[in-house]
């Protein structure tokens, strides 16, 4: 993303990090949401946005070595991980049209949390910008996939079709470059994680 024309960095006061970049219209977005949020007395920080192969690879295999001795058969490892975080190639975080907000833990956002309001005006207004949170309550509607992220929202306008691009153009057996990367096809990655997402919001 550093050295594409169509990324640009995310940059204070929109986040208190330095080196994350979005695509321009995410961005543009996302700041758009900001100021909405800001005017509501709501507080939006963007703690994570575009991740490449190997930030999520580092991601991922620091998990694969953290789970060795609990989970030592290679797929029931690799779901450990799959909870909450993605094989690398197959991250929304890809894209430049996903984030992460304010806190990584779901408690944070629930009712008596410290970013419950942040979460109820997410809730109600965030579409109005164009984003939704892809993975939502797990249910009838979403029975497969990551669990649920309060935190994490992203930009249904460039994510949607680039999303039905990688379902088109992906298979299973492409993902590779990383430890238990063998367990993609067994799992049904593409299937059950990369679609398995909210489809309505």
């Amino acid at each position: 993303p550093v050295e594409r024309a169509d990324f640009t960095a995310v940059r204070s006061p929109y986040t208190n990090r330095s080196g994350m970049y979005l695509r321009q219209e995410t961005f543009a977005a996302f700041q758009k949401m900001w100021t909405a949020a800001q005017a509501d007395g709501i507080q939006l920080n963007i703690i994570s946005a575009t991740r490449n192969f190997d930030y999520q690879k580092n991601i991922w295999e620091k998990k694969w070595a953290k789970y060795a001795a609990q989970f030592p058969q290679p797929k029931a490892r690799a779901l450990k991980i799959l909870e909450y975080s993605a094989m690398p190639g197959a991250s929304r975080h890809h894209w430049g049209t996903d984030i992460d907000l304010n806190d990584l833990n779901n408690a944070a956002f629930n009712s008596g949390g410290a970013q419950e309001n942040v979460y109820v005006w997410l809730q109600k207004h965030a579409a109005e910008y164009g984003f939704f949170q892809p993975y939502s309550a797990k249910g009838p509607q979403r029975p497969s996939g990551y669990n649920e992220e309060k935190w994490h929202w992203s930009y249904r306008p460039l994510s949607e079709p680039l999303l039905r691009q990688f379902e088109q153009n992906m298979t299973d057996q492409q993902f590779s470059g990383f430890q238990g990367a063998e367990t993609a096809q067994e799992i049904g990655i593409l299937k059950n994680y990369v679609s398995g997402i909210a489809k309505t919001q």
